[in-house]
C-alpha cells in the first residue's frame, strides 16, 4: 500500500471514531449471575441532528443479533417477545427518554454475556451506535484427587484436578518434585456458557514415590489469590523384604542375639514368616513375630535363615547365612592406648603448669635482689641464713657463727667449714645452689630461727661469766702458723673447718 492509501485509511478511521463519540456507552460491564446489570446509554451533544429512534441490539458471543428494546417518542417502548432477555430487561426511566435511554436486566445469566448495542436513528446524519461488552463472571468449583495405583514402568494417571462451571476458564498448574508429565487441559463449554477445565499428572509410579507431595494450584480471574490443593501420591507395592541384625560375630556361648525382619509394602504386610535353608529351626531360637531371638550360639545356627513378608499384592523375602565362630575375637586395645595417651598429656600438662608457678613464685621472691643475690639492706636474710656469711674467708678474717640447719631444710650441701660454737652447739657451714624451695621454706623458718639465735646469744653470755668447774674444752695457744683447716674463735680456741662436732 502506498502512502496516499495509508493517508486516506487513517482519514476514515478518525471519522468513524468521531462519528461514534456522539454516542456514549460503557465499553466493559462485569457481572455474576443473579444479579441486575445496567447498561448506559447517551447521545452527546446533538446539536442541529434530530433524534428520532433508540434501539438496543444483543449479539451473543456465537448467535445472530436480536432487538431487545426500542423506545420512540411518539409510539413508546417495546420489548421484542423473541428476545433472550424478554420478560428480564427494561428501560432506566419511566417513561424513557431519548436523552437517556440507558437499559437493565435482571436476573443475568451466563447466556447474556455478549455485545450490547445502543443504536440511534438522527435526521439527517443516519444511524449512529455505541457497544458495550456484558462479561459474565462465574466463580469456579474447584477439585483435585489422588489417585491409587500400583507400582509400575508404565505411566499412569496418579492425580486429577478440575475447576468446573467458571467462567472464563480457570487456568490450572502443578507443584511437585516428582518427574512425571502434565497434560494438556481440556476445557468443556457447558450449556450455560460456563467453561470447565481438567488437568491430569501422570507418572511412571515407582514404591519410593509412595507418600511423596503433589499440589493442584487453580488460578482465576474471580478469586483473590490461587487456590492449592495438597496431596500425597498412593503407589502400591508389594513388601520389600531386608533382615538386619547380624554383626559376624557369633561365636559359641554368646547370649542375646537377634534377627530382625524389616519389610516396607503398600497396603501393609499382613504376615511375617521365619524358616531356614534346612527346613529345621534350632531350639535354641525363639520366633517373636519379625524377630528371631537367640538364647545361646551353639553350632546348630549355623544355617541360612529365610524371612517372608505377604500383603494384598504379594510377597518378599529375604535371606542371611550365619556363621558360627569357636571364640569371640580379640577386642581391641585401641581404647586403652587412646585413653593412656589421654592420661600422659594431662600429666604432663599439670607439670607444665606447676613448673609455671614455681618459676613465676620465685622470680616474684627475687624481685628487687642484686647480682650478690641478697636484697639491699637486709642485715639478716634468708639468703645470709641459707648459704652462710661471705666474709669467711681461708685466713680467719670472717667467721661462721651463723647457725645453719641442714635436715629440716633439705638442702643438697657439701661441707665447707666446720666450728663449736662457744655454747658447744655444732654449726655447719654450707654451700649450695638456691631453688625456689629454699626461698620458699626460708620465709616460713625466719621466725623460729631468730628465736633460736637469741636463745644461743643467751647462752653465750652465761659462758662468758661461768666461774666455776673445770673447762669444758681443751685450749692452746693461737698461732699465726696454724693449719689452714684451723680457724680460731672469740675465746681462743681453735677449731678444725672440716671436722664435724657432735
Amino acid at each position: 500500500m502506498n502512502m496516499s492509501g495509508l493517508l486516506s485509511a487513517l482519514i476514515l478511521l478518525i471519522i468513524q471514531g468521531s462519528l461514534a463519540q456522539h454516542v456514549r456507552v460503557e465499553p466493559e460491564v462485569v457481572s455474576y449471575p443473579g444479579q441486575t446489570v445496567t447498561l448506559r446509554c447517551q447521545f452527546q451533544n446533538p446539536g442541529a441532528t434530530q433524534l428520532t429512534q433508540v434501539s438496543w441490539i444483543f449479539e451473543p458471543t456465537n448467535g445472530d443479533r436480536t432487538n431487545i428494546a426500542v423506545f420512540h417518542p411518539s409510539f413508546g417502548a417495546n420489548y421484542p417477545t423473541i428476545s433472550p432477555v424478554s420478560g428480564r430487561v427494561s428501560f432506566v426511566t419511566d417513561p424513557p427518554s431519548l436523552e437517556n435511554p440507558s437499559i437493565k436486566i435482571r436476573e443475568v445469566k451466563m447466556t447474556d454475556e455478549g455485545r450490547y448495542i445502543c443504536e440511534y436513528a438522527t435526521y439527517p446524519s443516519g444511524n449512529e451506535q455505541g457497544v458495550t461488552s456484558l462479561i459474565m463472571l462465574a466463580k469456579p468449583k474447584n477439585l483435585a484427587t489422588k489417585v491409587t495405583v500400583p507400582a509400575g514402568k508404565t505411566p499412569v494417571i496418579v492425580a486429577r484436578c478440575e475447576s468446573s462451571n467458571g467462567r472464563p476458564a480457570a487456568t490450572i498448574s502443578w507443584s511437585t518434585a516428582l518427574n512425571g508429565n502434565v497434560t494438556t487441559p481440556i476445557e468443556t463449554k457447558n450449556p450455560d456458557n460456563t467453561i470447565t477445565v481438567q488437568s491430569v499428572y501422570m507418572l511412571a509410579p515407582q514404591p519410593s514415590d509412595n507418600g511423596k507431595d503433589i499440589s493442584c494450584v487453580v488460578s482465576h480471574r474471580t478469586m483473590t489469590q490461587p487456590e492449592t490443593f495438597p496431596m500425597k501420591l498412593v503407589v502400591e507395592y508389594p513388601p520389600r523384604v531386608q533382615i538386619v541384625g547380624y554383626d559376624n560375630n557369633w561365636y559359641r556361648g554368646r547370649t542375646s542375639a537377634f534377627l530382625t525382619c524389616q519389610a516396607d509394602g503398600n497396603p501393609s504386610p499382613t504376615t511375617v514368616t521365619w524358616k531356614t535353608l534346612s527346613g529345621l529351626m534350632p531350639e535354641t531360637v525363639q520366633v517373636q513375630e519379625n524377630r528371631l531371638a537367640v538364647q545361646k550360639v551353639d553350632d546348630t545356627l549355623n544355617t541360612t535363615f529365610i524371612c517372608e513378608v505377604k500383603n494384598r499384592l504379594g510377597y518378599g523375602r529375604d535371606q542371611i547365612s550365619v556363621f558360627v565362630r569357636e571364640q569371640a575375637p580379640p577386642s581391641s586395645n585401641a581404647g586403652v592406648i587412646a585413653g593412656v595417651i589421654i592420661a600422659c598429656i594431662l600429666a604432663i600438662s599439670l607439670l607444665a603448669v606447676l613448673i609455671y608457678f614455681l618459676v613465676f613464685y620465685n622470680r616474684r621472691q627475687q624481685h628487687g635482689y642484686r647480682g650478690t643475690g641478697k636484697p639491699t639492706g637486709a642485715p639478716y636474710d634468708s639468703f645470709t641464713r641459707l648459704f652462710g656469711s661471705a666474709k669467711s674467708s681461708k685466713n680467719g678474717n670472717g667467721n661462721n657463727n651463723t647457725p645453719i640447719y641442714r635436715g629440716e631444710m633439705g638442702l643438697n650441701e657439701k661441707t665447707a667449714n666446720q666450728g663449736m660454737h662457744p655454747g658447744g652447739v655444732a654449726l655447719l657451714e654450707t654451700t649450695h645452689t638456691q631453688t625456689a624451695e629454699d626461698i620458699l621454706l626460708s620465709r616460713e623458718m625466719d621466725e623460729v630461727e631468730r628465736k633460736k639465735f637469741d636463745e644461743l646469744e643467751e647462752e653465750d653470755e652465761r659462758y662468758d661469766h661461768f666461774g666455776g668447774g673445770g673447762p669444758i674444752l681443751q685450749l692452746r695457744p693461737h698461732n699465726d702458723d696454724l693449719d689452714d683447716d684451723m680457724e680460731s674463735q672469740r675465746d681462743g680456741s681453735v677449731i678444725s673447718r672440716t671436722a664435724v662436732y657432735v
